[in-house]
């Protein structure tokens, strides 16, 4: 009985082995493909978290760009905003000008209605000053005035060009009043020309003295003709010229003038 039994579990033990080497196989090899699916499993993840980082990373970059972007088109707006509003200012600024011009314009084309005559009336009475002053430098002036009156009636000269003119030879004028001059010119005499020099002292005597020096003679106002003048005025009136050139020291003259008579009325 006993050699039986150590017989069956002789041969169970011989069995025994190699079948729990199968199933130590089999257990091996369901725990190698589980860790194989699991380290599968992990991998997908792995690549689906690389995937899914570099979608991160590519959308964050995008926003990066956009954000950049965001902000440079923000600056050009801004910069954009301040020049139109500085044109806008200009623009303001202009049209307030060109409004001030047209009104300027407006003034100045009711100033030219009311001064151009006024220029004309002096020209006219510049005009009738030389006539009726000492002929002095006659031609000189006379010409000046021609220049002045053709300027007037010029459409290419300006209203302060004509004026800046106009006020120069009242200037040249007034300068005749308090200056003495002495100048070569012709004297008419009995109809014919001698050659004088004459002495002109501010707007109140106007003397000759032949270049032989032997004579001497005045402008009368009253009578308006030259007349004579007596002897005794020959060193004067030759000093009166040598003063008038800077050949001699300003001094006293003592010549004759013609003073203005005036005519007294009773109330």
């Amino acid at each position: 009985m006993m050699s039986r039994l150590t017989s069956s579990g002789l041969l169970a033990h011989r069995l025994g082995a190699p079948l729990l080497l199968l199933l130590c196989f089999a257990a091996n090899s369901v725990a190698a493909d589980a860790l194989t699916r699991a380290i599968d499993t992990r991998i997908a993840d792995t690549r689906k978290e690389a995937a899914s980082q570099k979608r991160v990373d590519e959308m964050d970059d995008a926003t990066q760009r956009m954000l950049a972007e965001y902000q440079r088109l923000g600056h050009e707006l801004d910069v954009a905003s301040r020049y139109h509003d500085q044109i806008a200012r200009l623009v303001q600024s202009q049209e307030a000008d060109k409004q001030a011009i047209q009104a300027q314009m407006l003034d100045l084309e009711a100033t030219q209605r009311e001064i151009v005559p006024l220029m004309l009336t002096m020209v006219d009475t510049l005009g009738e000053i030389i006539a009726a002053d000492l002929p002095f430098l006659i031609e000189e002036r006379q010409q000046r005035m021609t220049r002045l009156r053709s300027m007037m009636d010029r459409a290419d000269s300006s209203l302060g060009e004509k004026y800046r003119r106009l006020l120069e030879t009242y200037q040249i004028e007034m300068e005749y009043g308090r200056t003495i001059e002495a100048y070569r010119g012709e004297l008419p005499a009995e109809g014919r020309q001698r050659s004088v020099d004459f002495l002109r002292v501010g707007r109140i005597g106007l003397f000759y003295q032949t270049l032989d020096r032997a004579e001497v003679g005045q402008w009368d106002r009253d009578s308006g003709i030259w007349t004579p003048l007596p002897a005794e005025y020959r060193a004067t009136i030759r000093r009166g010229l040598q003063i008038a050139r800077n050949q001699a020291a300003p001094e006293l003259l003592r010549l004759p003038v013609h003073l203005p008579t005036h005519t007294e009325t009773g109330p």
